[in-house]
């Protein structure tokens, strides 16, 4: 049922040989969020991180950033989305993160995911992708690389920018 709800709002994706979209080496995965209040309670309530930085203005003032910041991991949580989201099965192998600059609630992410390198293994693929989030007005806040187990290359975006290099 949830998955339902996730995925409700897609397009319809054809499924025709003449309209398949498969990954290769330099596809480029997109997906845009601007992180709530909401979505920052949210996130605490299901890990239990209360750090202060992230609910107190003034603890946040203090400690040099200009207010509250969103969990680097919430923000990070965009390149497992993206991949599922166009790779359903898919599983989430590994991932290194290198957090750059903070992210401030009301900031528009652009979260990427793009293919360095793809190797079959049986039935299955192991893609090797580069991820990283920039803000809308272009500084880098994170970036590393992700190992993912893709049960196809066919690419399933339900709303998601799809280029390739």
């Amino acid at each position: 049922m949830l998955i339902k709800r996730l995925f409700s709002s897609s397009h319809a994706f054809s499924s025709s040989s003449a309209s398949l979209n498969l990954l290769k080496i330099g596809s480029v995965l997109k997906q845009a969020r601007t992180f709530t209040d909401d979505d920052v309670l949210g996130y605490s309530k299901l890990t239990h991180d209360a750090n202060p930085l992230h609910f107190d203005a003034e603890c946040a003032k203090n400690a040099g950033f200009s207010d509250c910041l969103v969990p680097g991991m919430l923000v990070a949580s965009l390149f497992p989305r993206i991949i599922a989201a166009h790779f359903p099965g898919a599983i989430y192998v590994s991932q290194t993160l290198h957090f750059k600059l903070p992210v401030y609630i009301g900031d528009e992410i652009i979260a990427e995911v793009q293919a360095v390198s793809i190797r079959q293994i049986k039935n299955k693929y192991i893609a090797k992708l580069s991820t990283k989030c920039i803000k809308c007005d272009g500084p880098l806040v994170i970036d590393g690389e992700a190992t993912a187990m893709l049960p196809s290359l066919v690419m399933e975006p339900p709303n998601l920018a799809v280029t390739s290099s």
